[in-house]
């Protein structure tokens, strides 16, 4: 009889430990158990995934400022290229104006310098002439009352 007891605890062994593990089998492959594994998965991830989303946000507002800047930095060159024939037309108006003020500076040094040595100033300075009075001058001087006189339209 103990080999009789030891084949049926064996078999009641064996029986027990197969459903033992077809349980365990289909717990760990039952489906709620599978979405317990899902949402502890998600929880762990869901936070790095909101901070790197809202770092790419970030740097996404970042680059389109720096396009903006960049596109308007282009547009202004363009404008500058545009300017170039104002910008040549202003550089040839300050070389005539420089050329112009020197001719001024020049006709002002050579007016200001004293000529001592001036024929007519040495002349003049020797003649001396006594005008006479001449009555038919002195006729026309009392009578300028009869000129008439005009006045421009104002």
């Amino acid at each position: 009889m103990s080999y009789n007891a030891d084949s049926d605890l064996e078999v009641k062994v064996k029986k027990a430990t197969e459903r033992i593990s077809e349980n365990m089998h289909i717990v760990a492959n039952e489906p709620s158990l599978a979405f317990y594994r899902l949402q502890e998965h998600v929880r762990k991830a869901i936070n790095p995934m909101v901070d790197r989303r809202v770092d790419v946000n970030k740097l996404h507002q970042e680059l389109q400022g720096r396009c903006y800047d960049m596109e308007y930095a282009v547009s202004a060159i363009k404008a500058m290229d545009k300017a170039e024939s104002s910008f040549k037309n202003i550089q040839d108006n300050l070389k005539n104006s420089i050329f112009l003020k020197q001719q001024l500076k020049y006709e002002e040094s050579r007016r200001k310098k004293p000529d001592g040595n001036s024929v007519y100033k040495r002349l003049s300075a020797h003649i001396t002439i006594d005008l006479p009075e001449l009555p038919e001058l002195s006729d026309v001087v009392n009578n300028n009352d009869n000129v008439p006189h005009y006045r421009q339209n104002e």
